[in-house]
C-alpha cells in the first residue's frame, strides 16, 4: 500500500519555506515528514501531511505548483541498522531507490522511511516477505 506525498517547487530564497508551512498551519494541516533538496535557484519540497487532499488544494490556491506522488512508508525499528535492513532487501532484488527520507514518531522504538522506487508493488511484496511492514495513509495521518 502506498501513501500520498506532496511535491512542490520553492524558490531558493529566504522565507519561502516559512510561507508554505505557515499556509499549512493556518489551515490546520499537520506536517508528518519533510524533505527539501535544493539547487542554487529552487528546491523540491516533499511533504507527508495529515490531510493530503486538503493540503494539495490549499497549496494550489496559494499559488504553488504541487502534485501527489505515491510512495512507500516503511516502518523500521528505531535502532542502528533499521534502515540498512530495508535498503539491503531492495538492493538485493534490483529495486532502485530514487530517493528516501526518514522520520521518527512519538511511539518509542519505531520510525518510518519514505521510499520512492520504480515498482512500489514489487518492493512492498519483497518487504512483506521479510516481515517488514509498510504503512497505510490512515496510519500516517494518525501519527
Amino acid at each position: 500500500m502506498t501513501i500520498k506525498q506532496i511535491s512542490t517547487f520553492l524558490e531558493n530564497k529566504p522565507g519561502r519555506l516559512v510561507k508554505l508551512t505557515a499556509l499549512l498551519a493556518e489551515n490546520n494541516i499537520d506536517l508528518r515528514a519533510l524533505s527539501l533538496a535544493d539547487t542554487s535557484d529552487f528546491g523540491i519540497l516533499r511533504i507527508i501531511v495529515s490531510e493530503t487532499e486538503k493540503a494539495l488544494e490549499v497549496l494550489k490556491e496559494g499559488g504553488y505548483v504541487a502534485k501527489i506522488t505515491p510512495v512507500l512508508a516503511v516502518e523500521i525499528e528505531d535502532k542502528p541498522g533499521g534502515m540498512s535492513a530495508v535498503l539491503d532487501i531492495l538492493a538485493k532484488n534490483g529495486i532502485n531507490l530514487e530517493y528516501t527520507y526518514a522520520f521518527i514518531t512519538r511511539h518509542a522504538g519505531s520510525a518510518y522511511m519514505i521510499c520512492r522506487v520504480g515498482d512500489n508493488e514489487k518492493a512492498e511484496a519483497l518487504l512483506a516477505e521479510a516481515g517488514i511492514k509498510t504503512a497505510e495513509q490512515s496510519e500516517i495521518a494518525k501519527l
